[in-house]
């Protein structure tokens, strides 16, 4: 099925929402401060994280804080990217998931389901439901339920409609617990869009009418929204696993990780989510307990690689990638501090591959570009970025990094997320600009396949290898540890060779809360749930 301009620009929206706001080097203001440190390798430990001590029984009451990373401006999970960095918390309190990844385990598990099980060919996947949930109106979560929801999230183009929708072929409810979905190509990794938006269940009720309500069988339900200002979810007392330890979560959204991690150690917040790497780096040195969360391509130069860019000649795509050091942009914009380097699973994921990256060569560097010349390119590069204090840090060493090698850049910096959405994922009016990935080691599929694949709408470089569409497929299908380090091992390879982007690091996501906070349970995405959190006294 081809889709019209306006369907292709509003998907690429989404999913260029999510990448700009997932970003490293979104948070305004927050690699002014500090002395100078260079992050040594492999120094963090991710996971469950810090010393929590034991809350004894849980206590009932009282209302937990938390200072987001990125507002959700709906709840609607067809509208807000479910992730831990835009929202994604407050989406899954409201519709719980279906699956929860079990971030300790690495593995997928029932949650709102009972179970899921795969045919041998991974084409075909059985969803059970557990008997007795309701909805907050008081419906029954069924399976005509789920199988309405799913499609109703594709038809409002959810931002993973653009991978179930090619993968999908069949969903239908063969009886009342009993969902049945039939893929077009074996999928190893499916449960993880049932752990994310499309698992976020919504009441049949919440899009009967033109009015969207957020009404889904999750711990909380909305009670009161401030936009700006605060979101306040109240306890969902008929909630399917009982009801909540606390009345209610109270969101906010501090504009700078600084401000987060101030109002933790303050106890003006419960719980807060921080990406900004010399914040990351202080809050695990102040021992905080939480989940301490890795992922790839997580601060990256997109390449437009189309006719007519400069990016379009692999020659130049290289020239950049030998010339810009990861360490030297995480020194200017974080006084050394996070997880530079050019590889796309750094040696602290699990799925880190032994083919090495690139590396830094000037003089290589110089040489490739020198050529491109010859052949008329004139050395001008455009790069885009945003207005806050580190982006233009990282704004003046890129520039300072290309410039040593013969480029002559330009800076093109652009205060609005929505006008820098459009001139990267919908107009292609760009020649190179930050943003990120975030691939996760959950799922390496879903983001690589989002980034890499010729015919993606979250590949806004326009970057069209088949080799590397084949290699996705098989990733696809990938059903074992080796065989998924065999074919990312071949991704490195050939995104060695291709250069569709330039990668300058991993990153690290931390929630983090009060040692007197219990019962958070952390899930894909890095998101978490509250269902059964409690403070004590």
């Amino acid at each position: 099925m081809k889709r019209t301009p306006r369907v292709r620009a509003r998907l690429a929206a989404v999913l260029a929402a999510a990448a700009l706001i997932t970003s490293a080097c979104a948070s305004p203001d927050d690699g002014a401060g500090g002395k100078e440190q260079k992050t040594e390798r492999g120094r963090y430990t991710f996971g469950s994280i810090g010393e929590q001590p034991k809350g004894g029984t849980p206590v009932r009451g009282g209302t937990l804080r938390f200072a987001d990373y990125g507002e959700a401006r709906s709840l609607s999970p067809a509208v807000t990217f479910a992730t831990g960095a835009s929202g994604g918390s407050a989406l899954a309190a409201v519709y719980d998931v279906l699956m929860r990844y079990d971030t300790a385990a690495n593995k997928y598990e029932p949650w709102l389901a009972e179970s899921l099980e795969s045919s041998a060919d991974l084409k075909t996947w059985t969803l059970k439901l557990r008997d007795g949930v309701d909805f907050s109106d008081g419906t029954p979560l069924d399976a005509d339920a789920v199988v309405a929801s799913i499609a109703w999230y594709q038809k409002n183009k959810g931002a993973d409609t653009a991978l179930l929708a090619p993968n999908l072929a069949k969903t239908e409810a063969t009886d009342e617990h009993t969902v049945v979905f039939t893929l077009r190509s074996p999928w190893a990794t499916f449960p993880a869009m049932l752990a994310q938006a499309p698992g976020m269940i919504v009441a049949p009720a919440a899009y009967a009418t033109k009015t969207f309500r957020p009404i889904g069988a999750g711990p909380f339900t909305l009670g009161s929204y401030a936009p700006q200002e605060e979101m306040v979810l109240k306890a969902n007392k008929k909630y399917w696993k009982g009801a909540p330890h606390l009345d209610a979560l109270r969101f906010t959204w501090p504009q700078a990780d600084r401000a987060k991690l101030e109002a933790l150690n303050d106890g003006t917040a419960d719980v807060t989510y921080m990406r900004s790497p010399d914040v990351v780096d202080d809050a695990v040195k102040e021992g905080h307990p939480g989940e301490l969360t890795l992922t790839g391509l997580g601060n990256m130069i997109t390449i437009n690689t189309r006719s007519g860019r400069p990016g379009s000649d692999l020659r130049v795509r290289k020239a950049m990638a030998l010339a810009l050091d990861p360490k030297l942009d995480t020194e200017r914009a974080y006084d050394g501090k996070g997880l530079p380097g050019q590889e796309i699973f750094p040696p602290e994921s699990r799925l880190h591959s032994k083919t090495e990256p690139l590396g830094i060569d000037l003089e290589q560097a110089k040489k490739l570009l020198a050529e491109a010349r010859k052949d008329g390119y004139d050395g001008k590069l455009t790069y885009m970025d945003g207005t806050d204090p580190v982006s233009r840090s990282k704004a003046v060493v890129t520039k300072a990094m290309l410039e040593r090698v013969g480029f002559e850049v330009k800076l093109d910096m652009v205060p609005s997320i929505a006008d820098r959405v459009a001139k990267t994922y919908v107009d292609h009016d760009f020649d190179i600009s930050r943003g990120a990935a975030s691939i996760s080691e959950s799922d390496p599929y879903h983001r690589l396949q989002s980034v890499l694949n010729s015919e993606s709408y979250g590949n806004p470089g326009g970057y069209a290898n088949k080799k590397m569409d084949a290699l996705l497929v098989e990733l696809q299908a990938a059903d074992s540890d080796a065989e998924t380090q065999r074919i990312l091992d071949d991704v490195q390879t050939l995104f060695n060779e291709d250069v569709p982007l330039v990668n300058l690091g991993a990153s690290a996501g931390f929630t983090a809360w009060g040692k007197n906070v219990h019962g958070i349970v952390p899930t894909d995405e890095y998101m978490a749930l509250f269902g059964e959190a409690w403070i004590s006294k």
